[in-house]
């Protein structure tokens, strides 16, 4: 797969005259090509991009069908995508475009030629096709595209239905995990277990939350939390930061070094040291720094900023 690059509008030319792009999206808009927007297939437009493709690709991959009403082989690519979209239930959304509506958007994606199909992963844009590719051809690029987004960790990629860019469950699990509110009888237990210091009791009260319920954000911070500290207590904290300094290119001594650094409340340091080492290793090496990065991203909201970041740059790193 072709290298991901960051995107904006910004800057982008404006391929015709706002008046004229206004009435063929208003025109656009009472068209039919075959699909009405559902949870999994939905129209985009300049004015939308930004939160319905770029902010919704942190959580899950976002596929871009670049079309247009006059576009033969459009209408043959269109529903096979629609129908995939559907089949895959939420490990991916698509977000299609009308190029001769959208031409900004159509400007800034470098649109030469359609159908056109991209995708969006972690706020970065990733190559695609040109074309209408038999629908074996596409359900292995969509392979691609998903392998390429759990390797980032992103939430949404393993097959859980993604939350619009209208739905308030991200944020409310947000506002949990900061609030510390415990529902459930397991995460109370798992609470007072960290109060008094039993790590051991804490982990098995996260680890049957998320026996009953998978995925459970808070349970997946908690028991990410627990794990932390287990490992950070078992460090010799001076030695490791020393070994880290003298050997740079040590892959152990720098994940023992960034859990220091995370317990001590400095994730983007932490952070940035693996980035540092996945930019300076690879093969069995680089893969084990970046599931430990992915591992460490589970203690935070999937929106906080920080690991918003650190995400794009292990994508621009990895792809």
């Amino acid at each position: 797969m072709q290298q991901p690059r960051n995107f904006s509008l910004h800057g982008a030319v404006d391929l015709g005259a706002r008046q004229a792009a206004a009435q063929r999206q208003q025109a656009s808009a009472t068209a039919s090509q075959g699909a009405a927007s559902s949870e999994y297939v939905f129209d985009v437009t300049e004015a939308t991009f930004e939160t319905d493709v770029l902010e919704r690709s942190r959580t899950v991959p976002v596929i871009m069908d670049l079309w247009a009403e006059w576009c033969g082989p459009c209408k043959q690519l269109s529903p096979v995508l629609e129908r995939l979209a559907g089949e895959a239930a939420g490990s991916w959304v698509l977000a299609k475009v009308d190029v001769d509506a959208n031409p900004q958007l159509s400007a800034a994606l470098q649109v030469q030629s359609i159908p056109m199909v991209l995708a969006v992963i972690g706020g970065q844009l990733v190559p695609g096709f040109l074309g209408a590719l038999p629908e074996a051809q596409v359900r292995q690029w969509l392979g691609q595209v998903l392998e390429v987004a759990q390797q980032l960790g992103l939430p949404g990629a393993g097959g859980q239905p993604p939350e619009g860019p209208e739905d308030g469950a991200a944020a409310e699990a947000d506002e949990r995990t900061e609030a510390g509110s415990f529902a459930e009888p397991e995460l109370a237990e798992a609470q007072q277990a960290m109060e008094r210091g039993d790590l051991d009791a804490a982990g098995e009260a996260f680890e049957r939350l998320l026996a009953n319920n998978p995925g459970d954000p808070l349970g997946t911070a908690g028991l990410a939390q627990v794990n932390l500290v287990r490992r950070v207590k078992s460090y010799d904290q001076a030695q490791a930061r020393r070994d880290a300094a003298a050997h740079p290119d040590d892959v152990d001594a720098q994940i023992r070094v960034a859990d220091i650094e995370m317990t001590g409340g400095n994730a983007e340091e932490a952070f940035d040291r693996l980035l540092g080492v996945i930019r300076r290793t690879t093969g069995e090496e680089r893969n084990k720094v970046r599931l430990h990065l992915v591992g460490l991203f589970d203690m935070f909201p999937p929106r906080d900023p920080r690991v918003t970041k650190a995400r794009s740059t292990l994508s621009s790193l990895l792809f």
